[in-house]
């Protein structure tokens, strides 16, 4: 594919299909800010365990978050073509949804050239399986479902939110 192409195409392959990490040197400086989501859905009995605070390992919740924030500052040591990025501000929440389902939200935030969808993603992908590694003692059948990016702003392709 010609590189003036108007198709799409994948922009960590050069034109010859190796991998490469893309040159970001030519984009603007901008504020990037990334939301993401994932749910980690366990018996209704886990749930309230971490509700209540009744597990061996401590508050599941709080030790879910700092590993969130963690993730998402050293998102470009794990996923090989990520730029490192200057990470102004990561927020994790876990909320329950219903009575047998967290959800975990990551909220990151830069001054950069590249975004940080990533490092959102991550974020939430590690606070759902420090759940899970702070609760499989009691319930090994948890599941972590639907990560997902929800909405970016900034850069160049401006807003982007997911339908539905």
């Amino acid at each position: 594919m010609a590189p003036d192409s108007e198709e799409p195409r994948l922009s960590h392959l050069d034109d010859r299909g190796g991998a490469r990490m893309v040159d970001v040197s030519g984009k603007a400086v901008t504020t990037r800010e990334a939301v993401a989501e994932g749910f980690v859905a366990m018996r209704p009995e886990t749930l309230a365990l971490i509700q209540e605070g009744g597990l061996p390992k401590g508050d599941v919740l709080a030790v879910a978050r700092v590993a969130g924030i963690q993730a998402a500052k050293r998102t470009s040591e794990l996923i090989p073509m990520c730029h490192p990025l200057p990470i102004s501000a990561v927020a994790i929440a876990l909320d329950p949804v219903g009575d047998a389902r967290l959800r975990v939200e990551a909220t990151v935030r830069t001054e950069g050239r590249t975004g940080v969808e990533m490092e959102a993603l991550t974020a939430v992908g590690v606070a759902a399986l420090t759940v899970y590694d702070m609760c499989k003692a009691v319930d090994r059948g948890m599941r972590i479902e639907g990560v997902r990016l929800l909405e970016k702003r900034g850069g160049k392709s401006g807003e982007w939110r997911a339908e539905g």
